[in-house]
């Protein structure tokens, strides 16, 4: 058997529906909004860029991401990965191909919020090379960066 090809690709009017019915284990819904949410805010957002995540050919999680305000940075919106595919390395494939890509557009630091919590992402943050600034949010976030 082999390993699924992961894959960032763009949500269209034929893909939205399928991503915005993804969701996280529910363990971790208080962690990260809805897709369709996310969605929503990034057509308000013209800096914002959203991608579906997709092992071959499902789709299993959305990633979306926008410009720090020095254009030398690039700020981690959302990710996530359905609960149904969590555990099988695609989120760690897919913050892969994103970190990956961003030094060709210039980005020299990669930067993420996070809620603290049991069940919360900063373990797979941590596992994925990024590092706590020590920097907490008025929401209670916490900042994690990783320079590429």
């Amino acid at each position: 058997m082999t390993t699924p090809v992961v894959t960032l690709r763009e949500i269209t009017a034929e893909t939205v529906r399928a991503i915005c019915e993804l969701e996280p284990h529910e363990a971790q819904s208080g962690f990260v909004a809805p897709n369709a949410v996310s969605i929503a805010q990034a057509h308000f957002n013209p800096a914002a860029v959203f991608r579906a995540i997709y092992a071959d050919e499902a789709p299993v999680g959305f990633i979306m991401w926008r410009p720090g305000d020095d254009g030398a940075s690039c700020f981690l919106w959302r990710f996530m990965i359905d609960g149904r595919h969590q555990g099988k390395g695609y989120g760690r494939e897919a913050i892969a191909l994103w970190l990956n890509g961003l030094p060709a557009l210039g980005y020299r630091l990669a930067q993420l919020s996070y809620l603290p919590g049991d069940a919360g992402p900063h373990g797979f943050y941590l596992v994925q090379g990024f590092r706590d600034t020590g920097e907490q949010r008025a929401n209670g976030e916490r900042l994690m960066e990783l320079v590429l």
